[in-house]
């Protein structure tokens, strides 16, 4: 369904946020025009975003965000706006007291990112410092929140017309960054490891090793078959991405030559899909990110489209540049690794959008909700419920939930228990 917007100016920033609000999360096809008289003359849905109304028509006074390059200093309060958070308020003129596509522009892109900060050690951007964590909204996708808002006051305006739909999706990934914790790692590191073991009085971790080594019991971290049973049970697809680096001090899976390896990534692309999970070099390294996506296309026969970083941090923006340069089409890496909620204030995929050169790029993000870092040391089961309500508001805004765990995750009986009741009630 086509909707009209009137603007005096286009700008790529216009085109880019308008596409996202309008387009990907209301499922509009947006069109825009700046003579007046097509703009009355449309019979559609459609309302004016400029400086001053024209008429009667639905109009949202602009900030002047969309219209700037670059990143500068900006000076704005907090607003409260029909209980949900807001901020570049505009006159009362507007039929929205602020200016939700520059709001908007400013969470999606991760303009605050772009600004000088100091660097943690987890995330490069440390979570205090965003506007979301700092005024109480992480939890809230704002973004699709105030588009629901717009439509709703759309949909007043123009009741014959049928608005577009869509539904809310819960998605599962899986990081494999170590593929087992004892089996298939070579003599050299089995000595080493129970070498270790012995000083450090690591009786328990010692004889486990021995016992997976002489298969009376199964590795730990191969838990592949028990979550493919687990998915068909409860219909649900679970992606799969591998970590294809030289072994290192951040590396320490088994090698990515080993046939094995191969045969448990390839068997896994049979239930779900498959991506690269760069390794740590990789991250500030184009040409290792290169080989690395070269040995993964190797094994898979197939280009690599997808990526995610679970337990690095994202080096914003760098690392969408280069995935961008590779061609890869996703990234599921757009989150808090210890933080529950919206990283960019939205639930719906979005492009990438480089500030520094004031261009969209081919790379689609993929804003995940819950990283399994979060839950360590936690009650699983307390956080289900905390989810329950997050999923509430997703639903809200027929948006998506991504969650970030890893293999390891399911080694501990209790504590696999507990994620796949999250999961069930997650669907």
């Amino acid at each position: 369904m086509e909707l009209l917007v009137y603007i005096p100016k286009q700008t790529p920033r216009i085109n880019y946020i308008f596409r996202h609000i309008c387009g990907r999360i209301l499922g509009f096809k947006v069109k825009f025009c700046s003579k007046v008289e097509d703009f009355i003359a449309f019979e559609g849905v459609k309302f004016s975003y400029a400086k001053k109304r024209l008429g009667n028509e639905v109009f949202i006074q602009k900030f002047g965000l969309l219209e700037e390059s670059g990143i500068n200093d900006l000076n704005f309060s907090m607003d409260i706006w029909q209980d949900v958070p807001c901020f570049f308020r505009v006159s009362s003129e507007s039929d929205i007291p602020f200016d939700i596509f520059s709001a908007s522009f400013y969470l999606v892109t991760r303009y605050e990112e772009y600004q000088p900060h100091v660097k943690n050690d987890v995330d490069s951007y440390p979570i205090e410092e965003s506007l979301a964590y700092q005024h109480e909204f992480l939890k809230t996708p704002v973004v699709d929140v105030w588009a629901y808002k717009l439509k709703a006051i759309l949909k007043i305006k123009f009741p014959d017309q049928k608005f577009p739909e869509k539904k809310f999706k819960s998605h599962f990934l899986i990081s494999v960054s170590k593929a087992f914790k004892h089996r298939h790692n070579g003599f050299v590191r089995f000595v080493g490891a129970t070498l270790r073991d012995l000083f450090q009085l690591q009786l328990k971790s010692m004889f486990d090793r021995f016992k997976t080594m002489l298969r009376f019991q199964q590795d730990p971290y191969d838990i592949y078959d028990e979550l493919i049973d687990f998915a068909k049970e409860n219909r649900l697809q679970l992606d799969f991405y591998f970590q294809l680096s030289n072994y290192s001090r951040y590396t320490k899976s088994i090698s990515y030559n080993k046939r094995i390896y191969h045969k448990l990534i390839k068997s896994m692309g049979d239930y779900g899909d498959l991506g690269l999970l760069p390794g740590f070099e990789a991250l500030y390294s184009f040409e290792i990110l290169k080989k690395e996506k070269k040995r993964w296309q190797s094994i898979v026969n197939r280009s690599l489209s997808k990526a995610l970083i679970k337990n690095y941090h994202l080096n914003f923006p760098d690392a969408y540049l280069n995935f961008n340069k590779l061609e890869i089409e996703e990234d599921f890496s757009m989150g808090y690794q210890r933080n529950i909620g919206f990283r960019a204030g939205t639930c719906t995929s979005f492009q990438f959008y480089d500030l520094n050169l004031e261009q969209v790029s081919g790379l689609v993000v993929q804003p995940y909700v819950l990283n399994s870092n979060v839950l360590r040391n936690l009650d699983v089961y307390e956080k289900i419920e905390e989810l329950k309500q997050l999923k509430s508001s997703i639903k809200a805004v027929n948006g998506q939930m991504n969650f970030i765990f890893e293999n390891s995750d399911f080694a501990d009986r209790s504590f696999k228990n507990a994620i796949f009741a999250m999961m069930k009630e997650m669907i």
